[in-house]
């Protein structure tokens, strides 16, 4: 006959750290490793860095489009073709050139795709669209 044994159902009794020390023991590494040695064992002469002004930030240039389709840049009013000229001009001399586009809201689409053309014509990379924020 065949021996039924019973079944002991123990309870959890004793709470399971090693997750806990791994933890720990994870965190105290990482901060090991960043932390920063202090590099003032030794008594030096450092010298000293010359005061360097900082560049003037660029001035932006703005291609504004009017309702009309009349295109302006920097405020001087000029066709297609005379931009791509302008912009051959400026990229000669700051190869870094960035644009800001703006446009009127009831300026045709075609428009500023035209300006966008000449811009890439033009090899200007950094080009910008500006635009107002919703009042919603």
């Amino acid at each position: 006959m065949k021996k039924c044994s019973k079944t002991v159902h123990t309870s959890l009794t004793e709470l399971n750290i090693t997750p806990l020390l791994d933890l720990g023991f994870v965190l105290l590494v990482i901060f090991v490793i960043t932390t920063t040695p202090i590099a003032n064992d030794l008594d030096l002469n450092l010298p000293k860095a010359s005061k360097h002004q900082k560049d003037p930030p660029r001035k932006a240039n703005y291609v504004t489009l009017d309702a009309s389709g009349k295109v302006y840049l920097n405020r001087k009013e000029t066709d297609l073709d005379g931009l791509l000229q302008e912009l051959v001009l400026m990229r000669t001399d700051d190869p870094d050139l960035s644009v800001i586009v703006r446009g009127d809201s009831k300026t045709k689409y075609r428009s500023v795709v035209d300006v966008m053309d000449r811009l890439q014509q033009a090899n200007v990379l950094k080009v910008e669209l500006a635009t107002e924020p919703s009042g919603k």
